[in-house]
């Protein structure tokens, strides 16, 4: 009776958190296994592994740098970055490209710090 009743508990607690499965970024590739990162959605993101999400938010944090012309990492920064844009994606599930998500969030931490990266 007790295993019954912690069983139930506990699936009851996953449906009222909106547990889900997740799945692997490469379910978004194409035929050829290309993902196109520009069009990569929120709600896209926060249906992968975590473990996907991180590398996904690395790699738009170094094509960001790349495209500043900026050739170091902050490791904890981009760390930073990266769990902010997750963390958004999950809150706002929607159809918002990742890629806008994460630059609003590096523009805003740029502006704050007074990072010119047009020098």
């Amino acid at each position: 009776m007790r295993k019954t009743l912690l069983a139930t508990a506990v699936i009851a607690a996953s449906l009222g958190t909106g547990a889900f499965a997740a799945v692997e970024l490469n379910t978004y590739a194409d035929a050829e296994g290309y993902l196109d990162v520009q069009a990569l959605t929120c709600a896209q993101l926060a249906d992968t592994f975590q473990e996907d999400a991180n590398y996904l938010t690395a790699w738009y944090s170094g094509w960001y740098n790349g495209l500043a012309k900026k050739h170091f990492a902050n490791i904890p920064r981009s760390k930073e970055a990266e769990h902010e844009t997750i963390v958004y994606c999950k809150a706002h599930p929607g159809e918002e490209k990742v890629i806008k998500v994460l630059g609003r969030i590096i523009d805003e931490y740029r502006e704050k710090k007074g990072i010119d990266v047009h020098r």
